[in-house]
């Protein structure tokens, strides 16, 4: 029984140090993906009104810089790990009615094909976005610097 409480606790240990380096992938990687997104939408922003119009958007030229804006700069404070929570809640936000608006479909069909739903290109950013919110940015942030240093928390 020593034999497998031993092995157990060590599984326990690793999974304890992946945590953190997981969140760091997915931050860097999803991050630099909603930074790019957001700089491509700034690049041809007229077709980006003009999709959000027919989509039936409310406000399309304001809401098509409010969107590029938030996945460009929610994406670099994303992979910085600065103020990750409140970039994870407006990218969740974002991702969220991407699927409501241009992929309500995916949506309708979760629970009879949910491949569908996944398969989506908001997907990860909405995953990664609300496993951010969850989790926080993990050890390797600025906001964990933050935590520690400034507000004198371990």
């Amino acid at each position: 029984m020593q034999v497998f409480k031993s092995f157990y606790q060590g599984f326990i240990n690793v999974g304890f140090w992946l945590g953190p380096v997981l969140l760091l992938g997915m931050r860097l990687i999803w991050g630099y993906a909603f930074y790019q997104a957001g700089c491509n939408k700034f690049d041809d922003i007229d077709k980006v009104v003009e999709s959000f119009a027919g989509l039936g958007i409310p406000f399309a030229y304001y809401n098509a810089y409010l969107v590029a804006g938030v996945e460009c700069i929610g994406g670099l404070w994303l992979m910085a790990g600065f103020m990750s929570r409140f970039a994870a809640a407006l990218l969740a936000i974002t991702m969220t009615v991407a699927y409501l608006t241009a992929h309500f479909d995916a949506v309708a069909a979760l629970w009879t094909e949910p491949s569908l739903f996944m398969g989506e290109a908001p997907f990860m950013f909405w995953l990664t976005s609300l496993l951010v919110l969850s989790f926080g940015p993990g050890m390797f942030s600025i906001d964990a610097l933050f935590k520690r240093f400034v507000f004198k928390q371990e």
